[in-house]
């Protein structure tokens, strides 16, 4: 034995045993914590797939997501999502530019509709109401449920939500949203700000979506955090798609 004594020998096995404590403790610790991680990885399509648009649709380069608009149609992550956290920076690249996420989506087209069921964060160009010649209450920011979903919004116009403030930027330049998602609540913050909600969404579990709709639109940084689950009943979950 090359311990001098029995004291020794006990005294080391206790301080290895510790520190293999500490160490399996912190690494649980770790493994626990809340952490963003990637939505989207900068260089591919890994993660996402394409539902009903083309593959000339969505291409990646420097680090951006550049989704053209046409044909009209979603692309979906690959798995479903409940509650979470959704941080995404965009930008239009035409006056007018209309798209969205969707969250807690079905992940496929409606029947009649090249859309998808679920609850939008509207990406409006600053000049959308002017170049269709509606009411300016249609902005950038507004929260709703389409394709029949049902929820109650914080700022109703009808069925929609509307920001509260116009926070937005126009055409080529960078917006960041906030989007948080939590047992059937979403709160939207545009550039810093929460301007915008739901509640009571038929819907508490989902895909993801991003949307092409006819013009030109840029993604980066975007990323997720997944908050821990709720008590959420089949009724309350989109189906599975293969």
């Amino acid at each position: 034995m090359p311990f001098k004594n029995l004291n020794t020998y006990f005294k080391t096995i206790f301080l290895s045993a510790q520190f293999f404590m500490l160490s399996m403790g912190s690494y649980a610790q770790k493994s626990d914590e809340l952490a963003f991680r990637p939505l989207f990885n900068g260089k591919n399509l890994n993660g996402w797939v394409d539902v009903n648009t083309s593959k000339e649709t969505w291409k990646v380069k420097n680090g951006t997501l550049i989704c053209s608009g046409k044909p009209i149609g979603v692309m979906r992550s690959d798995r479903q999502y409940e509650n979470f956290i959704l941080e995404v920076e965009w930008k239009h690249m035409e006056a007018g530019g209309n798209s969205g996420i969707f969250v807690w989506s079905e992940g496929t087209p409606q029947p009649t509709d090249p859309l998808t069921k679920a609850i939008e964060v509207q990406m409006l160009e600053l000049d959308y109401a002017k170049i269709h010649n509606v009411t300016d209450d249609y902005v950038h920011g507004e929260l709703f449920p389409t394709m029949g979903m049902k929820a109650i919004p914080d700022n109703p116009r009808g069925i929609r939500s509307k920001s509260l403030e116009k926070l937005c930027k126009g055409k080529g330049e960078w917006n960041k949203y906030v989007v948080v998602c939590v047992d059937g609540t979403v709160k939207l913050s545009v550039n810093g700000k929460f301007v915008n909600g739901l509640r009571a969404s038929e819907r508490k579990k989902g895909y993801i979506c991003l949307e092409a709709e006819g013009a030109e639109i840029h993604f980066r940084n975007m990323k997720i955090m997944e908050l821990p689950a709720g008590i959420t009943t089949a009724e309350q979950t989109a189906p599975l798609v293969d």
